[in-house]
């Protein structure tokens, strides 16, 4: 079983050279904000994430990689 802290520690590194911060909510939900650290543009958040969920390694790598897609499809739509 993975800790709150380390899974938001483990988020955080996934996302370099970009900043992550992965908070935890009242509800006991994480906030996982993506950030270009130069200039503070929000590239991706996203708030209610369950870590009930995120109970290994597997588990969180995967929520990283559909995360970096969304964030890559983000990019796409919004390209003139």
């Amino acid at each position: 079983m993975v800790t709150v802290p380390e899974l938001c520690r483990i988020v955080e590194s996934g996302f370099q050279p970009l900043s992550c911060a992965c908070t935890v909510n009242p509800d006991a939900t994480l906030r996982i904000k993506v950030y270009e650290p130069a200039t503070g543009r929000t590239d991706l958040l996203i708030t209610g994430v369950s870590p009930e969920r995120l109970t290994s390694i597997r588990d969180i790598s995967n929520l990283i990689g559909e995360l970096r897609i969304e964030m890559r499809a983000g990019r796409r739509a919004f390209a003139g």
